[in-house]
Parts: C-alpha cells; sequence; structure tokens
C-alpha cells in the first residue's frame, strides 16, 4: 500500500469520526431540548397549581367580570400599578405572557401547552380583554401580545380539538351510579 492510500483511509477514517462526532451532537441537543422542554412545564403546572396564583386565577375569571359591569369599581381596577386583590390581574396577565413567549420561542411545544392549557388561558383572555385594550391605549400597545398569541392559538386548537380525547380510541364504561342516585335523591 503506498503512502497516499493509507493518507486517504486515515482522512476517511476522520471523516466518519468526525460525523459520527456530529450525529451524537445533535441527538444530545435534541434530549436537551426535550429536557428544557419538561423543566419549562412542570414550572408552569406547579405555578398554576399553587394556591396563590390559584386565587388570582379564580378573581380574573369570576369576580373580575362582575365587577366591570360596576362603573364605581371600574375607576378602582384600572389605576396602575394594580392595588388590592387587582393585582391578580397583573399576576395572571404576566405568567400568561411569559408562557406565550415560551410557546412562540419553541421552550413549550405549541400543542402541548394548548392540550393541556387551553381552556384556562381562553377564559382569562377573555376576562381581561377589556382591560388589556384599555390598557394598551394608554401605556403600550405590546402589552400582553404574548398572551394574546397564546389565546389565539387556543382558540384554534380547540376549533380543531374539540376533545382531547384520541378520535377513534375507544372509551372506559361509564359509571353512572352517582347520577343516578342524584336523580332519585331529588325526585320527590
Amino acid at each position: 500500500m503506498t503512502a497516499e492510500w493509507i493518507s486517504a483511509v486515515a482522512t476517511a477514517g476522520t471523516f466518519v469520526v468526525i460525523l459520527a462526532s456530529a450525529i451524537a451532537a445533535l441527538v444530545q441537543l435534541r434530549h436537551m431540548r426535550g429536557s428544557n422542554q419538561i423543566v419549562a412545564l412542570t414550572e408552569c403546572r406547579e405555578t398554576m397549581e399553587s394556591a396563590e396564583f390559584g386565587d388570582a386565577l379564580a378573581f380574573v375569571s369570576y369576580e373580575l367580570p362582575k365587577r366591570l359591569s360596576d362603573p364605581a369599581e371600574v375607576g378602582r381596577l384600572l389605576a396602575i400599578p394594580f392595588v388590592d386583590e387587582y393585582r391578580a390581574i397583573g399576576t395572571v396577565g404576566n405568567f400568561f405572557e411569559s408562557m406565550g413567549v415560551f410557546v412562540k420561542n419553541g421552550i413549550i411545544d405549541k400543542d402541548i401547552a394548548c392540550d393541556v392549557w387551553s381552556g384556562v388561558v381562553l377564559r382569562n383572555w377573555e376576562a381581561l380583554a377589556p382591560i388589556v385594550e384599555f390598557l394598551r391605549g394608554r401605556t403600550s400597545e405590546a402589552l400582553w401580545e404574548n398572551f394574546e398569541y397564546l389565546a389565539v392559538l387556543a382558540s384554534q386548537f380547540l376549533v380543531e380539538h374539540p376533545s382531547s380525547y384520541p378520535l377513534g380510541f375507544p372509551r372506559m364504561p361509564k359509571d353512572r351510579t352517582l347520577v343516578e342516585s342524584r336523580a332519585e335523591s331529588s325526585t320527590p
């Protein structure tokens, strides 16, 4: 074997080693991205399950719409910075703004986020939409744009997936014992 052949074989061997290293690096990056997504999803879930955030969600989702119909309350709740119980507005809006950034930038997969949280995202966007519109006119048109983006994705997801249950997959038998016992107890 000549020196040229030995050099060619060594070069080819080096190329194979570099190619294998590059493939291994890409696989590792993919696993790291998955790990980062798991961390982000866990953080979002833990925040949403916290008592403080749960109280803020309940206020924004159910109490705030009632207060928006009271002109005396509207003046209080539109004061910036938000004070007292109205801090819940900022807490909820800022949380979903951050989640929207994660989804927009691919840190959290949009289908996973929408499958898990589309209902709560839309309910809170709808509750905050009048306030967002008012505040955008006073402060910044960019206020909570990523929250809005997330709400649009959630809305589209719900149209495309009216049920999160896999289409055509069998379901468990229904257990109607509680429904029937309640119906019997309410019948005279």
